[in-house]
């Protein structure tokens, strides 16, 4: 009998890309069957509190917080240059203004928090909410400035923001390192031998969806709300690459890196837990 595990990954285009052969069953991964569940990455950030998810796509502030009940897997990441969360704001409000005003957020444990978090020298009077309401209420003048994430980076233009900074840029300045996002999850109770063959299943899906790019297009426009070809597209072009197949040395030392700063600036708890579900 097949083990069963409760996986969930977001509906934005560069997973449900990722994931489609493993949902489908287009590749092997024989001795599991995945119950998958969709939903935005704050909300699975705060699922894995409670270990709802076996397996969960997380942003890596709150693998941070939760090494001690998850462990990263080395395939399935958003990791990369160029992709970082944008500041946005409207006309006439820029970096000088930021401390002062309202930022909205996409939730407390975004990789976004965190890394506004690092980049200001201040605590930031943020407002949590879902990311897809972070440009119009900027633009209806609730909140001064925010963080996007996804295909924002594309879109806030639409909305008559403009771009104060590119907190990946920053980062990149900063580190010389490719930016963190999310990455992939599992329960360090599953041990890592079931570990190493989720891994190895998702590292088959990613290289599945390469070969046979056409193949998840319904798929991934099912779950794409109203983003358009090109948009989805740029998305799956920006956040899935070589270190989404396998971190690598370079990917994993930036997630290393990461956590230290974090850890140094206080806004996530030291952890002698291992990041890397086995070695």
């Amino acid at each position: 009998m097949k083990q069963i595990l409760k996986l969930g990954y977001s509906p934005c285009p560069n997973d449900t890309f990722l994931f489609h052969a493993l949902a489908h069953g287009l590749v092997k991964c024989d001795d599991f069957q995945f119950s998958i569940q969709l939903k935005d990455v704050e909300t699975l950030n705060q699922d894995a509190k409670s270990e709802i998810f076996d397996i969960s796509k997380l942003s890596f502030s709150a693998i941070g917080h939760l090494l001690d009940r998850y462990a990263l897997l080395r395939s399935g990441a958003a990791l990369g240059r160029g992709c970082g969360p944008l500041i946005i704001a409207r006309p006439g409000f820029n970096l000088e203004k930021i401390l002062s005003g309202k930022i909205a957020v996409p939730g407390m444990w975004t990789t976004a928090f965190l890394l506004l978090s690092l980049y200001l020298s201040n605590r930031p009077n943020v407002i949590p909410m879902s990311f897809d309401q972070i440009m119009p209420s900027i633009q209806r003048g609730e909140t001064d400035f925010g963080v996007i994430i996804h295909e924002g980076r594309f879109t806030y233009g639409n909305y008559g923001l403009k771009k104060p900074l590119d907190l990946g840029e920053w980062w990149e300045g900063k580190t010389g390192m490719p930016i963190p996002l999310g990455g992939i999850a599992i329960r360090r109770k599953l041990g890592p031998d079931i570990a190493r063959k989720i891994e190895t299943g998702i590292r088959e899906s990613i290289v599945y969806a390469f070969e046979h790019r056409k193949a998840s297009e319904k798929y991934i426009s099912e779950y794409a709300q109203e983003m358009s070809k090109d948009v989805i597209q740029s998305h799956i072009d920006l956040y899935v690459n070589h270190f989404t197949v396998d971190l690598g040395e370079e990917g994993g030392k930036a997630v290393e890196t990461l956590f230290s700063m974090a850890r140094e600036k206080g806004v996530i708890a030291n952890s002698n837990m291992p990041v890397f579900a086995y070695s």
